[in-house]
């Protein structure tokens, strides 16, 4: 893909736009990135709703096929996730951005036109697809163009939009889908993913910055880019094995993970069992968690600093005990209980999903963050797949309620060891995750 500059915006050099920037919001090369996120993200979640709709009410399809859906929109990133990576860093991330819009316009139409859930599901896992490359060429670009002290208040920017979009979206697709059909909710995703590529679009001839990383892990220009696809792909599993800090990131995120995804699924489940007369408490629980994400993301952009071990430890906490919490919840708890334990569990998801993408950011070597974002994908989407049966499994054996209280108290006890093991996870250093008024210069004493 050809680099070449035709004007002052796109030829700038990512870094010294960065490095001139002395405010996030003046950096364009950001702002353009934040707005296309903003929209392809919101979308995603406008048409989910209505897809699920469309696949159990108007075409009566069997609960097999309904739980195959999460399962074929986890596979991709289990196959692609770490080649999606290599290539994020590989080839120019604007054009893999704008080309993986074009292609989920394209996929989406099709779904609009989609006869059965046979024509249905592959079309969903092709979409899915786009986000395995769309991810880490974002996050590898965000790398590139946003200054290191600005680094926090980016990831907490795009934090915010993901938690609000899982609110507002759902909530304005139903209130679309009631009013007209789940077609014009699809309609308009296209439409966002659309808008997205067209914001993008200007910035499709930004002279990214190719670096890579010797082995003492210090940076240098690529001398010819003749390295293969799969040697660079051995290159993103080699530097995580040699980091510590990033290899006990992304295993404590998946354990945690884990432990959450296994009744992810299941709320209905409990709901049923303690209030099966309100069938609005699972969009109740869903609002809550949300708003309080968003709450926590919004906090976060004032505190002057929190280490990794608090951030990363502590949001587990919170959403341990609030899944444990539910757990305890029987027929005569007023309802109230719900939305109370469900702003503990967005408070601790927001902290935790902000600390993560911002450590791996900060401690990852710009020419690496695609492949760290994309084999850190790969293994989420095996979790995906993973903790929900096991969850439904133990659901089985033990009961709703003992099974939140079981796996609330795991997570509990995961968080409870970042915190304390923190020196250890995090090679015995704390560097300071920092607000937009703040840099990140010293290491936590």
């Amino acid at each position: 893909m050809s680099n070449e500059p035709t004007s002052n915006e796109s030829t700038e050099s990512p870094a010294s736009s960065a490095e001139s920037s002395k405010s996030l919001w003046t950096n364009l090369q950001f702002v353009r990135m934040f707005i296309a996120y903003s929209l392809a993200t919101f979308g995603d979640w406008f048409d989910a709703l209505a897809i699920q709709v469309m696949v159990s009410y108007r075409w009566g399809a069997d609960p097999l096929i309904i739980a195959l859906i999460p399962v074929c929109m986890a596979v991709p990133g289990i196959l692609l996730g770490s080649f999606a990576g290599a290539l994020a860093d590989r080839l120019h991330k604007v054009k893999i951005m704008i080309l993986c819009d074009v292609i989920t316009v394209g996929l989406t139409v099709a779904i609009l036109f989609a006869p059965s859930p046979a024509w249905l599901l592959p079309l969903l896992a092709l979409r899915a697809m786009m986000g395995v490359f769309h991810v880490p060429a974002q996050q590898a670009l965000t790398r590139q163009v946003v200054a290191e002290e600005h680094l926090f208040q980016a990831s907490s920017l795009n934090g915010f939009v993901s938690q609000c979009s899982k609110v507002a979206g759902p909530l304005l697709g139903a209130v679309i889908l009631a009013i007209f059909s789940p077609q014009i909710c699809i309609v308009i995703n296209a439409c966002t993913r659309l808008l997205s590529g067209a914001v993008l679009w200007p910035l499709r001839r930004l002279v990214e910055k190719s670096e890579s990383v010797e082995s003492d892990g210090s940076t240098a220009s690529e001398k010819d880019g003749s390295e293969s696809l799969f040697s660079q792909w051995k290159q993103g599993w080699r530097f995580i094995q040699s980091s510590r800090t990033v290899m006990s990131t992304i295993l404590f995120g998946c354990f945690g993970l884990m432990a959450i995804l296994m009744i992810d699924y299941q709320f209905t489940t409990l709901f049923r069992e303690i209030k099966p007369g309100n069938e609005s408490l699972l969009g109740w629980l869903g609002s809550s968690a949300g708003a309080g994400a968003v709450v926590t993301i919004l906090l976060l952009n004032r505190l002057p600093r929190i280490g990794y071990g608090w951030g990363l430890g502590g949001g587990y906490l919170f959403v341990g005990a609030g899944i444990a919490a539910l757990g305890w919840i029987g027929p005569q708890t007023p309802e109230i209980w719900v939305i109370i334990w469900g702003l503990c569990i967005g408070l601790g998801n927001g902290l935790f999903m902000v600390t993560l993408n911002y450590l791996l950011q900060k401690e990852t070597p710009p020419a690496y963050v695609g492949r760290v974002f994309g084999i850190q994908n790969s293994l989420s989407s095996v979790v995906l797949v993973v903790a929900p049966l096991a969850g439904g499994a133990l659901i089985r054996v033990a009961g709703p309620s003992p099974t939140f209280q079981y796996i609330g108290l795991a997570t509990l006890v995961i968080g409870f060891a970042g915190i304390l093991l923190q020196r250890i996870l995090w090679e015995g250093k704390q560097p300071l995750v920092s607000g937009a008024k703040k840099t990140i210069p010293q290491e936590l004493d």
